[in-house]
């Protein structure tokens, strides 16, 4: 059986379908009466995060390196031979070890104890 439709009066198009489902933008935030959301940050990639914690703690750099740096001539007058040098500088990066990890406990405990912004 052949139904007929019959139009509606006051439709302008009797076939109209049905609107697509709204597509959300996931790069914007979404849009909320009342609500303003706040900017967000920018990513820091690697060499601007090292300069800004160096920047806030510049004391555990300068320990890592004396560490490296005792360890490595340390490892040289050792191969050479001079084991009173070796032994002076093993103790050397042992107290740099040391200085490094008061630096990073410090600079923790600062950063805890800093008020928020």
């Amino acid at each position: 059986m052949a139904t007929a439709t019959t139009p509606v009066v006051g439709q302008d198009q009797p076939n109209k379908t049905a609107s697509p489902p709204v597509v959300f933008d996931l790069s914007q935030p979404p849009v909320i009466e009342g609500f303003t959301p706040l900017p967000r940050a920018r990513e820091e990639n690697f060499k601007d995060k090292f300069i800004r914690k160096t920047k806030e703690n510049p004391f555990v750099p300068i320990g890592c390196l004396g560490t490296a740096g005792a360890l490595i001539y340390g490892l040289g007058a050792f191969r050479r031979g001079k084991t009173r040098q070796s032994q002076l500088l093993m103790r050397a990066r042992i107290f740099a070890q040391g200085f490094t990890v008061v630096a990073i406990v410090v600079g923790v405990a600062v950063t805890a104890l800093k008020p928020k912004q």
